[in-house]
């Protein structure tokens, strides 16, 4: 019974740093969300094509990634993009479809399968690929430069509570409860 006692007593005080870190995650989560506007902006002031400069304007963060997939795969077909990268196969024929209208990437169909179609990019599309490179490039070395100020131990409890969080449903009940 006083085992009890003591595990409640210690739950309860962890319960404002617990409350503090899931608000810390949720801001997190904004900003994220947040950064994609920025991200759009590095690509633009980046960007020395004034074609690609007008169709980044309009684009969205899912037909960057889909046409950062190609640059990465190609020539690849749809089902491999949605495999590897977790894109929606509906998601990725529309997507491509837009992209190869706006000219980023060119279709084929391999000679002896119709139904099978093949991506690559267009040399515009080549250049869009390689400014998103350049953007993860940059966001890597951010990441590390932020990263370099916490030691060792730090990273690995850091590290522990990610791969613990990811492992983790956060809706199914616990036994303890």
């Amino acid at each position: 019974m006083e085992k009890n006692k003591i595990q409640a007593a210690r739950a309860t005080d962890k319960l404002p740093l617990i409350t503090e870190v899931m608000g810390l995650f949720e801001q997190i989560g904004k900003r994220m969300q947040t950064e994609d506007d920025e991200e759009r902006r590095w690509l633009i002031q980046h960007c020395t094509d004034p074609a690609l400069d007008k169709l980044l304007k309009d684009m969205t963060v899912m037909e960057l990634h889909v046409v950062d997939a190609i640059g990465r795969l190609e020539p690849v077909n749809g089902i491999t993009i949605s495999k590897t990268f977790g894109i929606p196969k509906g998601s990725v024929s529309k997507i491509t479809r837009r992209l190869a209208a706006r000219g980023l990437i060119q279709t084929e169909n391999l000679p002896n399968n119709k139904k099978e179609i093949l991506f690559r990019t267009t040399p515009l599309g080549q250049e869009l690929f390689e400014l998103h490179q350049a953007l993860h490039r940059q966001m890597e070395r951010g990441v590390v430069r932020f990263l370099q100020k916490y030691g060792s131990d730090e990273l690995d409890l850091v590290a522990r509570i990610l791969k613990d969080a990811l492992e983790t449903s956060f809706l199914q009940p616990n036994e303890e409860e």
